[in-house]
């Protein structure tokens, strides 16, 4: 599925090409002719939980109830976004695992996956390859394992999210994370049955 960031232009280009979705990290703040593109365009938004660009994001990373604060400034982005022109049921929402987050706020989120989902709008999730997963699987010195280190760590996690609900999770070993949810699925059918 083709997705793209940030960028009106882009957008606007992309779904001329036969995007069927923008995923904007910004939730429309980076550039604001972004609503107005996805609008006219027709297609799913996805709005990420965003405080600010890379330069300057890790001290945003400032909570005291960051799930409480995620879905709180969610919500007011879903707000501009609607108030924008683009309908409610083209939303999804992403937690923005990594963007202006520490590692306990990032595992606190997916933890409190109910508590966005209680937001009434399919949730993404994309901690593949994350920093914060280096951090849980950091050798006694600290190190953490390389980026393609993570991705029996990313299954795990994307098993978590599709226990919890999450509508789709985004990741770089398409396989291994796809047989982490086709067993984390069999497990639940097994106990609700």
């Amino acid at each position: 599925m083709p997705m793209v960031y940030s960028r009106a232009r882009v957008a606007e280009q992309a779904i001329d090409a036969g995007a069927v979705l923008v995923n904007d990290v910004s939730g429309g703040l980076a550039d604001p002719a972004m609503l107005a593109a996805v609008a006219a365009g027709g297609v799913p938004c996805v709005v990420m939980h965003w405080r600010g660009h890379s330069h300057d994001m890790n001290s945003r990373a400032v909570y005291g109830d960051v799930v409480g604060e995620v879905v709180a400034e969610l919500r007011a982005r879903m707000d501009a976004v609607v108030g924008a022109g683009i309908p409610p049921e083209r939303l999804v929402i992403d937690p923005g695992l990594g963007f202006a987050k520490l590692a306990q706020h990032d595992l606190r989120l997916v933890a409190g996956l109910a508590e966005l989902r209680a937001l009434g709008r399919p949730v993404l999730v994309a901690g593949s390859r994350k920093r914060f997963l280096g951090r849980v699987l950091a050798g006694a010195d600290g190190t953490p394992p390389p980026a393609d280190g993570r991705d029996a760590a990313t299954a795990a996690l994307s098993a978590i999210a599709a226990h919890q609900g999450a509508w789709a999770v985004r990741v770089h070993d398409v396989r291994a994370t796809a047989d982490a949810v086709r067993v984390s699925h069999a497990v639940a059918e097994t106990r609700a049955g």
